[in-house]
């Protein structure tokens, strides 16, 4: 199977170099374009900035590629702007217009809602799954979970609070795991997709 890492905009080298430790060998596609999509059967959408990344969607042509593709079941992990892309519902936030998503998973977001890139910080995240220890969270300018719905089951959690969430075969997280230098996240996605095209 190609693995796919959206190449627009953000976290795209440390999201490469993680599935690289994560699944040694793993054949790894940057897309750009409508044609880098249709080649992977399971894409990474990175951290960044959300409506950069919105806007480069629609530019390049992915954005309807993208919809078509995930409504076919493409599995899907997205980290802090890419879960603001998949959320159904963003709570407004202050500063900036939010920008359009998918609409794919069961949850209300907040954009920045952890605070400034100043007030970023790491934190423990258990996570669905993984053993001991806990994950190390790397929350940047991170998207709060306000709300889930019943479409969406919680999978990661900080404290008491959701910071990530599963949908059929789509994940989104607040945090961002190919910060960490801990590939446990990315290898267990992986491990959930099992063999596709």
């Amino acid at each position: 199977m190609k693995v796919g890492v959206l190449a627009l905009q953000g976290d795209v080298p440390e999201h490469l170099r993680a599935l690289a430790t994560a699944v040694p060998g793993v054949a790894l596609v940057p897309v750009r374009r409508p044609a880098d999509l249709a080649q992977v059967g399971a894409l990474f959408l990175p951290g960044g900035e959300s409506t950069t990344i919105a806007r480069l969607l629609g530019e390049s042509g992915l954005w309807t590629a993208l919809a078509e593709r995930i409504g076919s079941g493409m599995p899907v992990l997205a980290t802090c702007a890419g879960l603001i892309l998949l959320a159904q519902r963003l709570a407004p936030s202050t500063g900036g217009t939010d920008p359009p998503t998918f609409a794919v998973l069961d949850v209300t977001v907040r954009r920045n809602d952890y605070g400034s890139q100043r007030e970023s910080f790491e934190a423990p995240v258990r996570f669905e799954g993984l053993r001991s220890p806990p994950f190390p969270g790397v929350f940047i300018r991170a998207p709060r979970i306000l709300s889930v719905g019943r479409d969406a089951m919680p999978i990661a959690w900080q404290g008491d609070e959701v910071v990530g969430v599963r949908q059929g075969p789509v994940w989104g997280l607040a945090f961002h795991p190919e910060l960490s230098g801990d590939p446990r996240v990315h290898r267990a996605f992986l491990r959930s997709v099992g063999p596709r095209r």
